[in-house]
């Protein structure tokens, strides 16, 4: 047995929204060690320049890296600013980031209509760009930019009504034309889940890239012999750059 195989695997977001993903990877992998890290001080990161992102998310991943055995962007903003080059870095190192589920979503139908919610600054870069031209040949994707979900679930608001009321706003252009499906390009973005649906007054399909991901780690930790044990003991540590985000943290990990 690869004697890394015993460190843990680190999720790194840039709030409370990766415990998602956390939860996901963990209902796969029960026998890992996790170790979670929201950079909540800094939180959200769907509204800083790109340059900020990248200066953050490097930050982080240069110390969290030599402390686990695999690295998961558990953001899609992070993923779309800074994946490829961390790749670089560190070629031999399991690093692995998000993407919107827009493929999932467009096979719902025969060239169904996408609402894709996300940050501004993910829905900006190339990354998806690329996935959006690619999935357009089969659907019509609409994107919009959602940034007071993640505040409203930084601030422990996720089904709310706060929450009711900006999805309600942002969202009345599709009550009466609902989208096929939903994409949540934002891994804040499940846990408004019910506000969402709520607000479009419609049962509309929602995808999130969360378990795509979970297969790709579990796919990446096998190749390279990685994977703790079957009868490993797991466990998670919780970590945040703003400690008083620890009780959210905690509460999400467990929220049905």
């Amino acid at each position: 047995m690869n004697c890394k195989s015993a460190a843990p695997i680190a999720l790194f977001d840039s709030g409370v929204g990766g415990i998602g993903v956390l939860r996901e990877v963990k209902k796969l992998l029960p026998q890992e060690q996790f170790l979670y890290f929201g950079d909540t001080a800094n939180a959200p990161y769907g509204e800083k320049s790109h340059d900020e992102v990248r200066r953050l998310v490097f930050s982080a991943a240069n110390r969290l890296i030599p402390q686990c055995k695999a690295l998961v962007l558990a953001c899609n903003t992070a993923t779309a600013v800074a994946a490829k080059e961390l790749r670089q870095q560190y070629p031999a190192f399991p690093i692995v980031g998000m993407e919107p589920a827009l493929r999932p979503a467009c096979m719902v139908k025969e060239h169904p209509t996408i609402l894709v919610l996300a940050t501004a600054a993910t829905l900006q870069e190339e990354k998806f760009a690329v996935l959006r031209e690619m999935c357009e040949k089969n659907a019509t994707v609409v994107s919009l930019p959602a940034p007071g979900i993640v505040r409203l679930v930084e601030a422990g608001l996720s089904d709310s009504p706060e929450m009711d009321r900006y999805l309600f706003d942002l969202l009345v252009p599709f009550r009466h034309a609902p989208p096929d499906a939903v994409v949540l390009g934002c891994t804040h973005f499940p846990f408004a889940r019910a506000a969402i649906l709520r607000a479009l007054g419609q049962n509309v399909p929602l995808f999130d890239g969360a378990v795509g991901t979970a297969h790709r780690l579990e796919s990446l930790l096998r190749e390279q012999k990685l994977l703790a044990p079957p009868k490993a003991t797991g466990g998670i540590l919780l970590t945040a750059s703003d400690t008083r985000s620890l009780p959210l943290l905690s509460k999400l990990l467990v929220a049905p």
